[in-house]
């Protein structure tokens, strides 16, 4: 059955709107991997700032230095280790789809 606007049936956009549509969403990706970097730098910045430095001065001490790298790369694995767990259930819930 047919209808004013083409089948009823599933149809595909045509092959220079799905390009467009593919590169929207490429770019939206990229712009939301960038928004999530920045924020994940200021949530670090400002939690470990703030654990590791009691007295802001002109300089930062040899154990707040520790403190801060101890502090940023702890940050950084937990985001590492929370990202692969999220794309490995994504991946999942995708295959599980196409079954």
């Amino acid at each position: 059955m047919s209808s004013l606007f083409g089948s009823s049936g599933k149809s595909t956009p045509p092959p220079d709107m799905a390009t467009r549509k593919q590169a929207f969403m490429d770019s939206y990706r990229q712009e939301m991997a960038l928004t999530n970097a920045q924020e994940l730098m200021t949530k670090c910045n400002e939690k470990c700032f703030a654990k590791c430095v009691a007295k802001p001065g002109s300089s930062l001490s040899g154990s707040e230095q520790t403190c801060l790298s101890n502090c940023l790369q702890r940050y950084m694995e937990a985001f590492n280790i929370v990202s692969r767990t999220y794309i490995s259930r994504v991946q999942k819930e995708r295959l599980s789809e196409i079954a």
